[in-house]
């Protein structure tokens, strides 16, 4: 309604505003037992990953090489040139091992290796593409059809590529020049053959037939030696590198393995070149040096 101008009461006031207490201050509430972080426990410290086996040198890597041998099994880490990086490491080999004996000490003495970026394994066995075919010396009758570059690789974490362990001996020391065979003398008898630096894979002259019935590896393995005594064998070794020398008229043969030590290169002849384990063992790093792995078909 419309006031009279001629009204002279006053205008009733306007009701008094009355300020809003201000809000309950925020409390922060404490952080629940679940947002607490934990401190590890011992446990999850030990199953953490080693940063130290984490490889960083794409550009020139560093291998670690797995010599598995039917006595012992060796393992040392090499720079892009073959240069050792440690010293090498050994363990003995379970007797009659299986796949996972040799996976569990791979890993075990990988552990205490510096840190690498690639798997380069020498077996004593047939090896096909990684695939273990045959191995005589370990316990024969789980081997075969095992793929043995892919369980590693699960292991380590890293690239791997497997080979004959002669083979991967012999990448180490040839010169790549003629015809060059190697032999590599321990729990049994390895043998590779290269012609001009390309290797025929898988050469098991070790298996083949030698004398009295028996093969190389029965007359001239760590057993033998054993029973016949040191003279006795080494009459033996040099009588089987003097018939391979007729079979393959080498210019080179190169003897390796645990127990190349135990004999006189001055009674073997002019061919023959004595070598040592870690010598053997930069064959990882040519093993790694084509595109395609060696024993690929």
């Amino acid at each position: 309604m419309s006031r009279n101008p001629d009204d002279s009461s006053p205008a009733p006031a306007p009701p008094r505003q009355v300020e809003a207490a201000p809000p309950p201050k925020q409390v922060e509430a404490a952080p629940s037992p679940k947002q607490v972080e934990a401190a590890p426990s011992p446990k999850q410290v030990e199953a953490a990953p080693d940063p130290r086996r984490l490889g960083t040198h794409a550009a020139r890597p560093h291998t670690l090489v797995l010599d598995i041998g039917g006595t012992g099994t060796k393992m040392i880490v090499l720079d892009a040139e073959g240069r050792a990086l440690c010293d090498r490491d050994r363990e003995l080999t379970p007797d009659r091992a299986g796949p996972a004996d040799i996976l569990r000490l791979a890993r075990d003495m990988a552990r205490r290796q510096p840190p690498f970026d690639r798997v380069a394994v020498g077996f004593p066995g047939v090896v096909e593409g990684g695939v273990v075919r045959s191995a005589p010396n370990l316990d024969a009758d789980t081997w075969p059809g095992t793929d043995l570059a892919h369980a590693l690789e699960g292991v380590l974490s890293r690239p791997v590529r497997v080979v004959n362990d002669a083979d991967l001996a012999g990448l180490g020391v040839i010169v790549g020049s003629g015809t060059e065979l190697v032999l590599t003398l321990g729990t049994g008898m390895g043998s590779a053959l290269f012609v001009d630096g390309r290797l025929l894979p898988n050469v098991e002259l070790g298996q083949h037939p030698y004398k009295k019935g028996h093969s190389y590896e029965e007359r001239i393995g760590e057993a033998a030696r054993r029973k016949v005594g040191k003279k006795r064998w080494r009459r033996r070794v040099i009588d089987a590198v003097d018939l391979l020398c007729r079979t393959f008229n080498p210019d080179l043969i190169w003897i390796g393995g645990g127990n190349a030590r135990r004999l006189d290169a001055a009674l073997l002849g002019p061919k023959v070149r004595l070598f040592d384990a870690v010598a053997g063992m930069r064959g990882g790093v040519r093993l790694w040096e084509d595109d395609r792995p060696f024993g690929q078909r």
